[in-house]
């Protein structure tokens, strides 16, 4: 019997590789890997255009997508987490010195609903004191799902022909939260800095006070495809914690990585982060940012209710203690 064929479109990560090398292959499935787009248009591609039948999704407009009802399921895979402290920018020459002084200030993002973003809405207003209505705020690509303000919400976008971090840089907004690194950043530009300068441990002590690795990302898949093949969800769980298995071994070698001090860096993280900081389900950890994320997006009007997870995410469970042995 031939397999089932689908389309997964993934970032290109270590812990995605064997998926795409062929190491690692979902039960009864042939997957054709796709890893070379950026995530904001994969993202789009899969939510509006349905492109693919399996993809790497922002969590944020995942949830969003749920809320009004688009034919999309979710497994909890966690490809992408990432702290977020050091991704708010800030021109500086606005005596911008702490979280408080962003209140009343122009501040761009790249877009409204993205999850890198709604996370730092969401702390620094229960966190830092800073209201998300307290802020003006300027984004520059249109949204995934597309929603309505809520009331108070001061939120417009950039003419086409600005780009938000040039706008930083020249002063015409004062700070900037941003899913990636920003050009002026990188080239060293004097005028733009970070809110967080120490950031590092500003993410280190928010972990050891909050035990919250932000999620990024969600494996989305077409809601037809559940539908005609339901085994199909829960071997791609498997196939996911296998391939991330396999990468996470490969990544314990110092050899793999040209950094000086790439191993003690990584033991770092295990003594902070623990052992898999990157794990699947809905473990009590996950559940309890999830919900946080789902609360954010609620308050900040991208969702009509609190929707629950048994809702978002596909169950993934094959029954107490079976799977873990296979016997002849």
């Amino acid at each position: 019997m031939s397999k089932l064929k689908l389309t997964l479109a993934v970032g290109d990560y270590e812990i995605t590789k064997p998926l795409k090398d062929g190491t690692v292959t979902p039960d009864g499935i042939e997957l054709n890997v796709l890893t070379a787009m950026d995530s904001t248009t994969r993202h789009w591609r899969f939510l509006r255009n349905q492109d693919f039948d399996i993809a790497e999704v922002s969590c944020s407009s995942y949830i969003a997508s749920k809320d009004k009802g688009f034919p999309f399921e979710a497994i909890p895979v966690f490809l992408h987490r990432r702290f977020r402290h050091g991704f708010i920018f800030i021109n500086t020459t606005k005596g911008i010195k702490e979280p408080k002084d962003l209140i009343g200030k122009k501040v761009g993002l790249k877009q409204y609903q993205s999850s890198a973003i709604l996370w730092l809405r969401g702390l620094l207003d229960h966190q830092y004191g800073v209201p998300f209505k307290s802020i003006d705020w300027y984004t520059e690509l249109e949204e995934a799902i597309d929603f309505k303000k809520p009331e108070g919400l001061r939120l417009q976008r950039i003419p086409d022909d600005k780009s938000i971090e040039t706008m930083l840089a020249e002063g015409e907004i004062d700070a900037l939260i941003h899913p990636d690194l920003i050009q002026p950043l990188l080239d060293k530009d004097p005028r733009v800095g970070r809110l967080f300068p120490n950031y590092k441990q500003e993410e280190v002590d928010f972990y050891k006070r909050t035990q919250i690795f932000p999620i990024m990302h969600v494996v989305g898949i077409k809601k037809e495809i559940v539908e005609q093949y339901p085994w199909v969800p829960l071997n791609l769980f498997h196939a996911f914690n296998a391939a991330k298995s396999v990468g996470m071994k490969r990544m314990e070698n110092p050899r793999v990585a040209p950094l000086a001090w790439y191993r003690e860096a990584w033991e770092e993280q295990e003594e902070i982060l623990g052992s898999d900081p990157w794990e699947y389900g809905l473990t009590e950890k996950n559940r309890y940012q999830l919900e946080m994320l789902v609360r954010f997006s609620h308050e900040q009007g991208l969702l009509s209710r609190e929707i629950p997870l048994e809702e978002l995410f596909l169950p993934v469970s094959q029954g107490h203690k079976r799977g873990h042995v296979f016997r002849v």
